[in-house]
């Protein structure tokens, strides 16, 4: 048990080589990977997210906590993987077309990643196209879209348009966020939800779920 606290208590921390020997001496004496995630894991993340909306952390502390989850999911994915093992629910994520500003971004990935989800990053500046094409391929529970400028925020409308004309829009969740979008801006374009920051969206997308 004290294995799986170094990788709660690292992850916490934002430690990331501690949470890569933590997760390696863990494998080692013998643990699941997935109860890992489950026990260790997601709950240092979840903590994180509290602590964030507490205002006890911030965007930095978010990023190297992020960056440790991810250091033990390097080791931990291929095992998953090789055992046939999948994460419950799936979320594309990606900053719209003519965006290129990812930090917040990332953080949501990360935080979702961390909070137990399978995550596929699109990366920024994503077409319509790409997300439909994501879509169709990946098969996701919901779409997380972001954007930072004002005059990039019309691209998620014409994204959900076109999940709609490609027949698709009814099998996914759609949540939108950044720093100018707000939740009348969700309504008016046909969103699932809004967030205004990470710990939020990790809320809002067990939300949509719960609600589906």
């Amino acid at each position: 048990m004290s294995l799986r606290s170094d990788l709660y208590d690292a992850i916490l921390n934002g430690d990331a080589k501690k949470a890569h020997a933590a997760t390696e001496a863990a494998l080692a004496a013998g643990d699941v990977p997935m109860e890992l995630i489950q026990e260790s894991m997601v709950p240092a993340m979840d903590e994180v997210g509290r602590l964030f909306e507490c205002e006890e952390y911030f965007v930095p502390e978010l990023l190297l906590s992020g960056r440790a989850m991810k250091s033990a999911m390097e080791l931990l994915k291929p095992l998953l993987t090789a055992a046939g093992q999948k994460m419950a629910v799936r979320v594309i994520i990606g900053t719209v077309k003519g965006d290129l500003h990812d930090i917040g971004k990332n953080i949501v990935a990360s935080m979702l990643e961390g909070s137990g989800f399978e995550v596929i990053d699109l990366g920024a500046d994503v077409s319509p196209e790409m997300f439909v094409a994501a879509v169709e391929e990946r098969k996701p529970h919901v779409v997380c879209m972001s954007a930072l400028l004002t005059v990039t925020m019309p691209a998620m409308k014409l994204t959900i348009d076109a999940l709609k004309t490609a027949g698709l829009r009814t099998q996914v969740k759609v949540l939108i966020g950044g720093a100018p979008v707000t939740s009348q801006y969700a309504k008016e374009i046909g969103a699932d939800g809004y967030s205004e920051n990470a710990s939020g969206a990790v809320g809002m997308v067990k939300q949509l779920l719960a609600a589906a």
